[in-house]
């Protein structure tokens, strides 16, 4: 937000300078505008920080998705090999005792 007043300062005085007129005042406006270009320039380059950041963090994000489900995943399967395994004993002691019941 400070830059966006200091901006708008130095733009309002350079269209102050220039509605004036005057050799004096035009050089003054003119070093107005190189200052208003350099914070222009200083703040695309916080912009492109700014998204390098969050590109980052949208890699992150995506990753921990990925992870997770993955997780999900795992305890899904093991629970189904857990439950497929005690049906399958469950089976098999039946099996085996209705052979000792003959």
């Amino acid at each position: 937000m400070k830059k966006v007043i200091a901006l708008s300062t130095l733009l309002a005085l350079s269209a102050l300078g220039m509605a004036c007129g005057g050799e004096t005042t035009n050089t003054a406006a003119n070093a107005n505008k190189t200052v208003a270009n350099a914070l222009n320039s200083a703040g695309n380059a916080v912009n492109a920080a700014g998204n390098a950041v969050n590109a980052a963090g949208n890699a992150v994000n995506a990753a921990g998705n990925t992870a997770n489900a993955a997780a999900t995943n795992k305890a899904e399967s093991n629970s189904t090999m857990k439950s497929n395994t005690m049906s399958s004993n469950s089976a098999t002691s039946n099996a085996a005792h209705a052979n000792t019941n003959k």
